[in-house]
């Protein structure tokens, strides 16, 4: 029993691994996994047959020679769609494929080894089952594997799975790092396509090296009955940006659209990139963070790499001034840092854009005088924190 629960972490129950769970379940999941109706896959799906790949999120070519076309192909996508998949981005594609198939080795060592590494609500960082902290709450048909990579006092090899062997603590290191290039080379062309110095946005972020960053390695084990569960609920991500390497060969994202989800078609060796809700709030909301969810499968399983790359979590954002102009574009969001922010998620999980739009709505009814200081945040303090 002891493999296959963790009660003693300081989760509020006993933690059932789903890979368990999928082994041992036979043909029927259980209630804590099955979503109301309104939830499930089959919710606003997108109509069949209505142009396949024409509904797939857009996709940029991050080797085109001109930069103004780069930034305004990503600047276009992160308007309209939240999301896009970046090609020629690189990032070394061996560098894909090893750092995936050391995760998959991981996730198929036996139970009692997974276990050593069993995380807790404290820090989340370890091998975990489940996002929420309340008692009885819905679950979702997935296990994962948490690390902090930035700030550097917060990464601690001893927290890294040495399993199957030393070689994913070397592959995940190398892919952080060509990662974290890729994702200031992003910023640079966000920046870029609200009309601001290319630097402005980081700068926001707390600069280059204020940064925070983590990775999530999800793994979706087979499910007797995918039609009554999800891998992970609808929501969209509370930080900044997320740079998401999936399975080339199984779909399983969705990204909402227009009311319908869209199944995307994932590009071999691509990352399929989106905006968090702090670049929302950064923006003003003229680049979007968009609800996302995650199918899974009878057949096969699937393993994907989130990885997120954030602001420095003790620093207030609000709209950048340079995108607020009253009374016609007031700024639409309170202060608020992201520790402050992802509080919020971890205690009640994921609930699609409730969190955000709670605070735009207080924005928005707040007496002009709140509203006016909501636009400026100056704020230095010492203590950083993924």
């Amino acid at each position: 029993m002891s493999s296959c629960f963790n009660g003693g972490a300081g989760w509020p129950e006993p933690v059932v691994r789903v890979q368990t769970v999928s082994d041992s379940c036979g043909s029927t999941i259980p209630e804590r996994y099955v979503k109301a109706p309104s939830e499930r896959p089959s919710s606003l799906a997108a109509p069949s047959g209505d142009g396949g790949g024409l509904n797939n999120i857009p996709v940029v070519d991050m080797s085109m020679p001109d930069g103004e076309e780069t930034a305004r192909a990503v600047a276009a996508a992160c308007r309209e769609w939240g999301f896009f998949q970046a090609v020629n981005h690189g990032v070394r594609p061996e560098l894909l494929r090893r750092a995936r198939a050391a995760w998959r080795g991981f996730f198929a060592q036996p139970a009692e080894a997974r276990e050593v590494y069993a995380n807790s609500p404290a820090t989340y960082e370890g091998y975990g089952s489940r996002l929420g902290t309340a008692k009885g709450g819905p679950l979702d048909w997935g296990d994962y594997y948490f690390l902090h990579l930035l700030p550097a006092a917060l990464k601690s090899h001893d927290k890294w799975p040495s399993l199957p062997h030393a070689g994913l603590r070397e592959a995940t290191e190398e892919y952080a790092e060509e990662v974290v290039q890729l994702c200031r080379r992003v910023m640079r062309l966000l920046s870029r396509g609200l009309g601001l110095d290319d630097g402005r946005l980081q700068a926001a972020f707390g600069g280059v090296g204020g940064e925070g960053a983590c990775m999530r390695v999800n793994f979706y084990p087979r499910c007797p009955q995918p039609e009554l569960t999800l891998g992970v609920a609808s929501h969209s991500d509370p930080g900044g940006m997320t740079m998401l390497l999936v399975d080339d060969h199984v779909r399983g994202l969705q990204v909402r659209n227009a009311g319908h989800w869209i199944t995307v078609d994932p590009v071999p060796d691509a990352f399929i990139v989106n905006i968090g809700d702090q670049i929302q709030v950064l923006s003003n909301a003229v680049y979007k963070s968009v609800e996302h969810r995650v199918t899974v499968s009878a057949a096969e399983e699937r393993l994907s790499l989130a990885f997120f790359y954030n602001p420095r979590s003790d620093l207030p954002l609000a709209p950048m001034p340079e995108l607020v102009a009253p009374p016609a574009r007031p700024a639409l969001y309170p202060p608020m840092t992201f520790d402050e922010y992802r509080d919020h998620i971890r205690r009640r999980g994921l609930s699609g854009k409730a969190q955000l739009q709670s605070l735009q709505m207080a924005t928005t009814c707040a007496p002009p005088a709140a509203t006016a200081s909501s636009s400026s945040s100056s704020s230095s303090p010492s203590t950083l924190a993924s």
